[in-house]
């Protein structure tokens, strides 16, 4: 069953989005011709080729101008979006639950209540996304506390856990100002590395007995900061001691298991014994140790979903299933914080986000990928909701080398934290690297309550995104230069949101160190010393910014004088 909203004819183009593992959220753009446009997701979770928001809007439409009309789909399961457009010219976006068959049957009386199915429109994207914005920050459980700076462990050790090592990780950590310090996979059961172990969900004695993990989370606590684990809740390893003793609690048609991806299959937490296993287990170790933060992780996609209980397909089942332990947990555990991880990028919506307190956006935390990828999932999420990392100097799943000053530049606009080894980094970078968290610190409040506007540059080749505060009062941008262009540097940059009558003061925003001979050649005078200017001319003629070579940002604050 499908919701169905018409649009007007006027409604012209489409765009939604595609994408894989660590590649997540492309935009693609197509006419609105006579037919219908379908993305279906079956892979029994949002998906990372998911379209997000499917769009339809005037010719042209873009970040700021156009109308736009636009639909979301907010389940974790099978979902299907469409855009018709029928030979009589009527004009609809579609969207809903897809379900298999046999999933849901009714009985005389009984109801099928299908998910949130949410509308959006606005003039130009940038309005379109603040609807969607305004509604997320306007929800009593929006995380409202400052979203703490995160070191997550695992591209610094991946399932490599000693003890000493991560005591000097939390140590340099905290030196840089980290907030909340994530042990990732690797700390349970068999759990050495990803073929065994999923499913027992507590400490390995061979890497964490004798005390060893009180010691950890008592160290990292002492020093300040919060203590979070990695747990991947509704998968399990037949290489395990759940999956040895419970066979049957495996998601599968009867006599056959689905083919395993990951070396993992699904735990049917429909089975009511199952799920609360499973909640028992962790809220256990919650309390024990005293954990602040879970990163709920999702490896696989629901490939061949039966259920030897039902004979039928369970992927509806297993979905609300899932959210049942999230409540569940919670409501266990208060103050517990969840971020939805599954496979990176691949659930994010605006169901799981109901119940969880930011998404991991993409196991890709090179910068240049991540421009584009934040770009977009900002159509659906605010900053706040999506965690953004500053990775090592090569990128680990691309092998790019950027700058440290691009790659946090491009973390700010997110929840921003570390995944790095910095035991491997310079005592320069790290300093650098603290005072690139103190900027954070600094501008947080306004990138996670400020309005967001992003602009394409040079046919794309230059990125702009910002965040103005909701009085216009301030604003910070950030101009990133992905790819060469035909004319060097850029042309005079609008900066987008301002209030035209009021004065601002502009300054550069620059957290390294005192300017180098090169920087003095390249900036503008104004960038080091600042220049007032008015709203009018800030945002209708611009402002000239320093000489950026590829893979290089820079950082423009506005405030507004009286």
């Amino acid at each position: 069953m499908l919701v169905s909203l018409p649009v007007p004819s006027r409604a012209t183009e489409v765009l939604d989005l595609a994408g894989r593992w660590a590649k997540e959220r492309v935009p693609q753009r197509r006419p609105f011709t006579v037919g219908a446009h379908v993305r279906e997701g079956r892979h029994g979770r949002t998906g990372a080729d998911a379209a997000t928001v499917l769009t339809a809007g005037e010719a042209g439409f873009d970040f700021e101008s156009g109308e736009t009309w636009g639909v979301h789909v907010a389940f974790s399961g099978n979902h299907v979006v469409a855009a018709e457009r029928a030979f009589s010219g009527e004009r609809l976006l579609s969207g809903g639950e897809l379900l298999l068959p046999g999933e849901v049957v009714l009985a005389d009386g009984e109801t099928y209540r299908g998910p949130w199915v949410y509308a959006l429109h606005g003039h130009g994207l940038d309005t379109a996304a603040a609807v969607v914005h305004r509604h997320l920050r306007s929800r009593p459980h929006h995380p409202s506390s400052p979203r703490p700076v995160v070191m997550n462990v695992w591209e610094a050790v991946y399932f490599d856990h000693d003890l000493d090592t991560l005591l000097g990780l939390a140590d340099l950590a905290s030196s840089v100002g980290v907030e909340r310090f994530v042990l990732d996979d690797g700390w349970f059961g068999a759990r050495r590395d990803d073929t065994a172990g999923l499913g027992d969900w507590w400490f390995s004695p061979e890497v964490w007995g004798d005390g060893r993990i009180e010691r950890l989370v008592s160290h990292v606590k002492g020093l300040g900061m919060e203590f979070g684990l990695w747990f991947e809740p509704e998968m399990v390893n037949p290489d395990s001691d759940l999956a040895r003793s419970h066979p049957d609690w495996l998601l599968q048609v009867p006599g056959r298991l689905p083919v395993a991806a990951r070396s993992q299959q699904v735990l049917n937490l429909a089975i009511a014994e199952a799920s609360a296993h499973v909640r028992q287990q962790i809220v256990s170790v919650v309390h024990e140790i005293g954990v602040d933060f879970i990163k709920w992780d999702h490896n696989r996609d629901l490939v061949d979903a039966g259920s030897t209980v039902t004979g039928a397909a369970g992927v509806h089942a297993q979905t609300h299933a899932a959210y049942a332990l999230i409540d569940e947990i919670r409501a266990l555990c208060p103050g517990l914080e969840i971020e939805s991880c599954s496979s990176g990028g691949a659930r994010v919506d605006l169901e799981i986000i109901e119940r969880t307190d930011r998404v991991w956006a993409s196991d890709c935390i090179d910068a240049h990928e991540r421009q584009t990828i934040q770009r977009w999932t900002a159509q659906l999420l605010p900053p706040e909701l999506v965690g953004s990392h500053v990775g090592a100097g090569r990128a680990h799943t691309t092998g790019r080398q950027l700058d440290l000053d691009f790659r946090a530049a491009t973390a700010l606009f997110g929840h921003f934290g570390i995944e790095w080894d910095l035991a491997s980094a310079s005592e320069q970078e790290r300093a650098d690297l603290a005072e690139w968290v103190t900027t954070y610190k600094r501008h947080r409040h306004l990138i996670h309550t400020g309005s967001v506007v992003r602009r394409d540059l040079e046919d794309g080749a230059v990125m702009l995104i910002g965040a103005v505060a909701p009085e216009r009062s301030e604003g910070l941008y950030s101009v990133a230069q992905l790819s060469r262009t035909v004319t060097w540097p850029l042309d005079r940059v609008r900066l987008p949101g301002l209030d035209p009558a009021a004065s601002y003061q502009v300054t550069g925003v620059h957290p390294r160190g005192p300017r180098s001979e090169l920087e003095d050649r390249i900036y503008p005078r104004w960038w080091w010393e600042g220049v007032r200017l008015p709203g009018a001319v800030l945002s209708e003629v611009g402002i000239h910014l320093p000489a950026l070579d590829v893979d290089h940002a820079c950082l423009v604050h506005v405030e507004r004088q009286s």
